[in-house]
């Protein structure tokens, strides 16, 4: 039986460096094969992960939870045949919704021998409450159907900040185990305890005190049968008792979302009768039809000096776009190779491995892709 964990998270809340920290110090031991899902025409992240060593199997021709729920399975069936792994990580594109991707691993489930072992969303704590307030359709779906949470850049943002972030988090989903400490100050078996039993402090000190004075015949005070209810989940129930299968958006009465909270007090969670502000239905968006991306191989070089001039004119200037997330992988004017990751107003610039060629991709909504073959200087 194969561990199916998914690892989600918007453009640029940290997935990668999650992974990295898991497959280094949270699965020694084990065959661990990661599945990708680009959104984009060219895959960056294999080229950042080739150096951790791990087999890459890129996915570029669309969106996991569309075009690709077909292919997916023959994917799954194909890795595990191959490689035969005792865990499959699988790295959703980051405007995908979580929940499509549950239900494409449940929809093979019958045809290949993995289990659903995880559902793990990376959320920028910086950046929580603009995501929520412009992407909710994606953004919330992948909040409320993680198992847990895991808050990045908390040791960069506002103890305030990182309170607010927590508590729009908690009104999308009341039971996930949300990570605030920063993941290079836990224990990579520490994460994946959390990750695969999502356990709220609240449930630990029930069941201990069920534990020690209200075990009879199996039962604790909430009338369950603790041996045939583990924390995780089962059978596509969360942790809220919805069927995820059945229930894509925790259908809401009311006016109401799952949260409880009236929709006219809170603009960013889902509006009346299943309409966002822009009047289309939630059920028909795609991550292709709100988010574009623009992506080339160039064999131009760069400095250091005016990479960062390029980056700092696509996250100030809305000349561009709206702008998620840049990343590349360059070749310097010094022989050396530069590798960018860009998220608003974050930027990271390092000096990487020789790529096979040079690539970029950046990813948005109303990209001007003339504009930005201007900025890169690629005709």
């Amino acid at each position: 039986m194969v561990k199916i964990d998914i690892i989600s998270g918007f453009l640029g809340a940290g997935k990668t460096t999650l992974i990295k920290k898991l497959l280094k110090d949270g699965f020694q031991g084990e065959q661990v094969v990661l599945i990708e899902n680009e959104f984009g025409e060219i895959g960056i992240d294999g080229g950042f992960l080739k150096e951790a060593g791990i087999q890459i199997r890129e996915m570029n021709s669309g969106c996991i939870c569309c075009s690709l729920v077909g292919d997916f399975g023959t994917s799954l069936k194909e890795v595990v045949t191959k490689y035969n792994p005792d865990r499959i990580l699988i790295e959703p594109s980051g405007v995908g919704k979580l929940s499509d991707v549950i239900k494409a691993v449940q929809g093979v489930q019958d045809e290949v021998d993995i289990k659903l072992n995880s559902y793990t969303t990376v959320v920028d704590a910086k950046k929580c409450k603009m995501y929520m307030k412009n992407f909710g359709e994606f953004f919330d779906n992948q909040i409320q159907y993680a198992g847990a949470i895991i808050m990045s850049r908390t040791d960069i943002a506002t103890e305030k900040k990182v309170q607010e972030s927590l508590e729009l988090l908690r009104s999308l989903n009341k039971d996930a185990a949300i990570i605030t400490t920063p993941i290079e100050n836990l224990d990579g078996k520490k994460l994946v305890e959390v990750m695969e039993h999502p356990v709220s402090l609240e449930q630990e000190m029930l069941e201990e005190e069920h534990e020690h004075h209200h075990h009879h015949d199996g039962e604790c005070g909430c009338g369950h049968d603790h041996e045939e209810h583990e924390h995780h989940h089962h059978d596509g129930e969360c942790g809220c008792g919805h069927d995820h299968e059945e229930h894509e958006h925790h259908h809401h009465h009311d006016g109401e979302c799952g949260c409880g909270h009236d929709h006219e007090e809170h603009e960013h969670h889902h509006h009346h009768d299943g309409e966002c502000g822009c009047g289309h239905d939630h059920h028909h968006h795609h991550a292709d039809e709100v988010f574009t991306s623009w992506g080339r191989e160039t064999i131009k070089k760069y400095t250091r000096e005016g990479l960062e001039k390029i980056l700092e004119a696509l996250s100030e200037s809305d000349k561009y776009g709206i702008i998620l997330r840049a990343k590349g992988m360059l070749p310097a004017e010094d022989g050396t190779w530069i590798y960018f990751d860009m998220v608003p107003e974050e930027t990271e610039i390092r000096e990487g491995a020789p790529e096979y060629t040079g690539r970029l991709c950046v990813i948005g909504s109303k990209l001007d892709e003339h504009a930005l073959e201007e900025l890169f200087g690629i005709a």
